[in-house]
C-alpha cells in the first residue's frame, strides 16, 4: 500500500511538499485521500463548495473516511439548490461531519449592513464572507484537500497535486482530471448531481455572483460576469498568485 512507506513525522505537511510528490506522483485520487488521512491523523479537513462537480471528491472522502471534517464555506449567500444538495448528497454518501463556515456577523454588520458589498467591491465582500471565516475554521487543520482541476481556469492551469501554502499543506487530488474523467466517475457511481448544472451552471458560487454559462463558453465564465475577477481568494489574491497563510 503506497501508505505503508516511512514518513518523516519531524517535519510539517507544508515541509514535505517534494517528498510528496516523488512518492506519491501518478498516484489515484483515493489513495492520495487515504495517505493523507493515514499520514496525517486529526490534521486533515476537506474543503467543499457542493457545486457543480463536488460530488466527485467528496465520493472518494466518503469512501475513505466519512467522519473527515468537510468544511463548506456557506456565505448566507449561496444559492438555494446548493443548500439542498448538501443534505441531499451527505445523506447518499453518509458523510458525518459536514460543518457550515459562515461570516462573522460582526464583520457583515461592519462592512456589509444591507447585503449589496457584492455591488460595488466583489474582492472584499469575498474576503468577509470566504477568506476571513474559511481561515478561522482552518485553524486546527495543517492540510487542506481541494478539489481544484487544472482545467478549470487559466489561474489553475499549473496546479500540482501537493502545495505548501505557507505553513499547510494543500491538496489537490483531482488536479489532473478531466471534465469527462468527472463525468464518467460520477456516472459509474451513480452521483446525485447539483440541480443547477442542468440549467446552465457549470461552475457554481453565490447566487448574486453566477451566472449561466452558453455553449462554446469557459466553464466559470459564469462567474463575477463582466469583471477581471476569476478567483474568490481562498486559493489566489487578486495578483493571481497563490495566496499564504500569515
Amino acid at each position: 500500500m503506497l501508505h505503508d512507506r516511512e514518513t518523516p513525522r519531524a517535519l510539517r505537511p507544508s515541509e514535505q511538499v517534494e517528498r510528496l510528490r516523488t512518492t506519491y506522483e501518478g498516484a489515484w485520487g483515493p489513495e492520495v485521500l487515504q495517505v493523507m488521512v493515514d499520514e496525517f491523523p486529526g490534521e486533515v479537513a476537506l474543503v467543499s463548495s457542493f457545486g457543480a462537480e463536488a460530488a466527485v471528491l467528496l465520493h472518494m472522502a466518503a469512501e475513505v473516511d466519512r467522519d473527515l471534517p468537510v468544511l463548506l464555506v456557506d456565505t448566507l449567500m449561496l444559492f438555494q439548490e446548493t443548500l439542498d444538495y448538501q443534505k441531499t448528497l451527505s445523506a447518499h454518501l453518509g458523510l458525518r461531519n459536514v460543518q457550515h463556515i459562515r461570516p462573522n456577523p460582526v464583520d457583515l454588520a461592519r462592512a456589509d449592513p444591507a447585503g449589496t458589498l457584492h455591488q460595488r467591491d466583489t474582492d472584499s465582500c469575498c474576503d468577509i464572507r470566504k477568506v476571513l471565516p474559511l481561515e478561522r475554521a482552518l485553524e486546527p487543520y495543517s492540510v487542506l484537500i481541494s478539489g481544484r482541476k487544472r482545467y478549470q481556469a487559466a489561474t489553475r492551469a499549473k496546479l500540482e497535486v501537493f502545495e505548501a501554502d505557507g505553513e499547510r499543506l494543500k491538496v489537490n487530488p483531482l488536479a489532473g482530471w478531466s471534465a469527462s474523467d468527472l463525468r464518467t466517475y460520477m456516472d459509474v457511481n451513480e452521483l446525485p448531481r447539483h440541480p443547477l448544472v442542468a440549467q446552465g451552471y457549470p461552475s457554481i458560487g453565490c447566487a448574486p455572483c453566477t451566472t449561466r454559462v452558453a455553449p462554446g463558453e469557459d466553464p466559470r465564465a459564469g462567474r463575477w460576469r463582466g469583471t477581471d475577477k476569476v478567483e474568490c481568494g481562498i486559493h489566489f489574491g487578486a495578483d493571481g498568485r497563490i495566496l499564504r497563510a500569515s
